[in-house]
């Protein structure tokens, strides 16, 4: 897993949601994609990219190391991991319902990997 950061973005190996640096503010304030509503630092964006990665990953399903690291980012983020499981997967329903599948990609001429999805594009597992 890994979050590659710039200035200005923040992208995942393994999901398809980001962080942006908003543009015009005194202030750095960061959005992460599946939260976009919440006005965030550096620090707190890049949590919440973490958050996603373990959320997505079905490897660390059963991992008690990643439970506790998933609380932690959340908290850092301001909400509950439970609450990201549900953010997170309501945006892989929406991206699903709106036809970003290979056939659709390719009767509009888009490329299916543009639209970064992959075996991890499906809902993030509940931690128990």
């Amino acid at each position: 897993m890994t979050v590659k950061a710039t200035e200005w973005t923040m992208i995942s190996d393994i999901s398809p949601e980001s962080a942006y640096r908003e543009t015009g503010s005194e202030a750095a304030v960061w959005r992460l994609s599946w939260l976009p509503d919440r006005r965030l630092n550096r620090e707190q964006a890049m949590a919440g990219m973490e958050l996603d990665e373990i959320l997505s990953d079905p490897d660390i399903v059963h991992d008690r190391h990643a439970h506790a690291d998933a609380a932690v980012l959340a908290g850092t983020v301001g909400i509950i991991w439970e609450q990201a499981v549900i953010l997170l997967s309501k945006r892989i329903i929406a991206r699903l319902d709106q036809g970003l599948d290979e056939a659709s990609c390719e009767a509009t001429g888009r490329s299916f990997t543009s639209h970064r999805m992959s075996r991890h594009d499906r809902p993030p597992r509940v931690f128990r």
